[in-house]
């Protein structure tokens, strides 16, 4: 375990609110859509900056501590590809926007860093007072796996959102978007536009992701500073990777399988790990291997398009001036207006 003081975790919070503080402030204070080759240069800064921390963390603390930052950072980066899955559907459903989608993240991916330092903080404490949570963690792992593996393609309605329910029924909702507000004045009220009910569900969704991809670090290492660095750089590259994989990610179909794959893999090295040791160096090697073997297999057999996934370039009126309440077709292909999303009536009402 490195031998981490209490400035650690502050320089390293420091760095995280810095770097929010320079993108929403700076690069994105004005919404805008944006682009492929904005997102491309955005996700090669995090992920070159996640590179200088591993190397920082072989100078201070060896290469062991390195590849196990390494190995837990790519894991989240592959497991933020099926969130993104899940947050195209989302958007599409209720027509956000394309200037939107970008604060909508940010503030999802705020309250997500929140979220999962404390599901860290809490995973740290139980394993430390009660081993028998760790093989607790590894047959969830397995048994997640093995859904990932046989479910179906996703879909999303907010018909059958338990979550849109139960926001519905807290939040006084208006039935169209209001520019990148969250909240509005109406009528003297102040009341909920569709943009907070879809952040309330991207961070719903990120709630459901944490619960396996956090007990999935904790099988590489117990060092909370290493499962919460590693954890925290993929959050941080959620944003961009999302607006440069959103429309093309349909493709890798056959990701889902190597995901599941991995989560079984690191599933049983948890429940084994007393029996077989597995060194870090080949887990980082099955992981990236299982990876690449499953994006280049998806490239190389494609399969004929079925779903109409509409990712934040899909919907061009979606980023004009005034076409604000614009929506986009759901991933089903139909017509829908945010009003009948938010308002509860059935798709196509209204």
């Amino acid at each position: 375990m490195i031998a981490t003081n209490l400035w650690f975790w502050v320089g390293f919070n420091a760095f995280v609110l810095g770097m929010l503080a320079l993108d929403l402030g700076v690069f994105h204070r004005k919404a805008h859509v944006v682009s492929p080759k904005e997102a491309g240069a955005w996700t090669a800064v995090w992920v070159t900056l996640a590179l200088l921390f591993a190397a920082g963390l072989w100078a201070y603390a060896g290469s062991e501590a390195a590849l196990t930052f390494l190995t837990g950072y790519v894991i989240e980066e592959a497991l933020s590809v099926d969130n993104i899955f899940v947050i195209v559907l989302i958007f599409a459903y209720f027509g956000v926007p394309l200037k939107y989608q970008h604060r909508v993240l940010f503030w999802g991916i705020l309250g997500a860093l929140v979220m999962r330092g404390a599901f860290i903080a809490v995973g740290t404490l139980l394993i430390s007072r009660f081993e028998w949570v760790l093989y607790l963690f590894g047959a969830l792992l397995v048994i997640t796996g093995a859904r990932m593996a046989l479910k179906h393609e996703e879909s999303f309605d907010a018909e059958e959102s338990t979550v849109a329910r139960l926001a519905r029924r807290v939040l006084p909702l208006t039935k169209r978007i209001d520019g990148p507000h969250f909240l509005v004045r109406e009528n003297g009220r102040t009341m909920a536009t569709p943009l907070l009910l879809v952040l309330v569900l991207v961070e719903a969704t990120d709630l459901m992701f944490a619960i396996d991809s956090i007990p999935a670090i904790f099988s590489i290492t117990r060092d909370p500073f290493l499962v919460y660095t590693s954890n925290i750089f993929a959050v941080l590259g959620l944003r961009s990777l999302y607006f440069l994989l959103a429309h093309v990610v349909q493709k890798f179909y056959l990701l889902r399988f190597g995901l599941a794959v991995i989560l079984v893999f690191i599933g049983l090295k948890m429940l084994g790990e007393h029996y077989v040791h597995i060194p870090i160096a080949v887990s980082l090697g099955v992981v990236a291997g299982v990876l690449a073997l499953s994006v280049v297999a998806s490239l190389l057999f494609p399969r004929p398009e079925k779903l109409d996934l509409h990712g934040p370039h899909a919907n061009p009126r979606a980023g004009r001036e005034g076409d604000d309440d614009s929506s986009g077709p759901p991933a089903s292909g139909g017509a829908l207006d945010p009003a009948a999303a938010v308002g509860g009536a059935p798709p196509g009402a209204g």
